[in-house]
């Protein structure tokens, strides 16, 4: 290209140092910062400014990765932790169920023991029974047992848990009987008082209750006097507990106290009973005896 008026043209390209010679200036410049920063830290203060100022953009370019993590664990972590709820309470209802049973079967062992113990005690044949269902009569205090006539089960026998008694068998069927609770109001147990030897007929007063009735109004009677079985009826064996006083009315105008009583045995809440068998008969006086009550015929033939 010719010049004009003595101009030189521009050159297209401004071409400065040559490649390799620049690759090598910075691989000098590198090295040399290398060295420096080794042995004498040059550039650690550097360092520090370039990470304090580039910190807030990393958190901005991490933000939305972080984000997603955090939104899956919390996911996640709601599923997981419905399925160890469910999973707990189904171990919880199964845990619950069985402590329910095992509770049951040991009150179950400990009536059973303290019936055997009772029956132990009874100098009468005895057998254990168990509540079935109350009667269906509202107003009568009666239960059915399981246990009936092929059982040996008759009317009149004593009914006992391992606390002392609750009632009497007043109906049997072949393979059921029906006992009458002391609570009830047609029900009456001939009792003593074991503080002074007083003795008095109980009768059930309804609603769990009972009355001691026939008292005179100054009988030695307290609140808190423990009422057994007297045995006068040749039904009930002597001493078994029935009932604790609760309180004691007196009024002047009455010839009789009212006196109410609550029965120590579990009458209305028990599973399982002992049925005594029937008390022996007295034996008949001896000859002795009645030779005394009786003046023999040849002293009056004498007379």
């Amino acid at each position: 290209m010719i010049s004009v008026v003595g101009h030189q043209p521009p050159p297209f390209f401004h071409r400065g140092p040559a490649p390799f010679a620049r690759l090598m200036f910075f691989v000098a410049l590198s090295l040399l910062l290398l060295v420096l920063d080794l042995r004498f830290h040059t550039l650690e203060l550097a360092r520090q400014g370039v990470a304090l100022v580039t910190y807030p953009l990393q958190r901005l370019a991490n933000a939305p990765l972080e984000g997603l993590e955090s939104w899956g664990n919390y996911f996640s972590s709601l599923v997981t932790l419905e399925k160890e709820n469910t999973g707990l309470r189904r171990q919880q209802l199964t845990t619950a169920n069985l402590l329910l049973r095992q509770e049951h079967l040991e009150l179950e062992n400990q009536r059973l023991r303290a019936l055997l113990d009772m029956k132990a005690r009874q100098p009468v044949t005895s057998q254990v029974a168990e509540i079935l269902y109350a009667a269906r009569d509202p107003f009568a205090r009666r239960v059915i047992l399981d246990k009936g006539m092929q059982h040996d089960i008759a009317t009149g026998q004593v009914v006992i848990d391992e606390l002392g008694v609750i009632g009497q068998v007043t109906r049997v069927f072949p393979m059921l009987s029906e006992v009458t609770l002391i609570t009830d109001k047609d029900q009456a147990v001939p009792v003593m008082i074991v503080r002074n030897g007083l003795r008095s007929v109980l009768f059930g007063a309804g609603a769990g209750n009972l009355e001691l009735r026939f008292l005179a109004a100054n009988a030695d009677v307290q609140a808190g006097d423990v009422l057994v079985t007297s045995g006068l009826d040749e039904v009930y064996l002597p001493g078994l507990p029935v009932a604790k006083v609760t309180r004691v009315d007196r009024d002047t105008s009455y010839a009789f106290a009212r006196i109410l009583c609550e029965p120590i045995p579990g009458v209305e809440r028990n599973g399982q009973v002992l049925v005594l068998g029937r008390r022996e008969a007295l034996p008949p006086a001896p000859p002795e005896l009645e030779s005394k009550d009786k003046p023999s015929k040849g002293r009056k033939g004498a007379k």
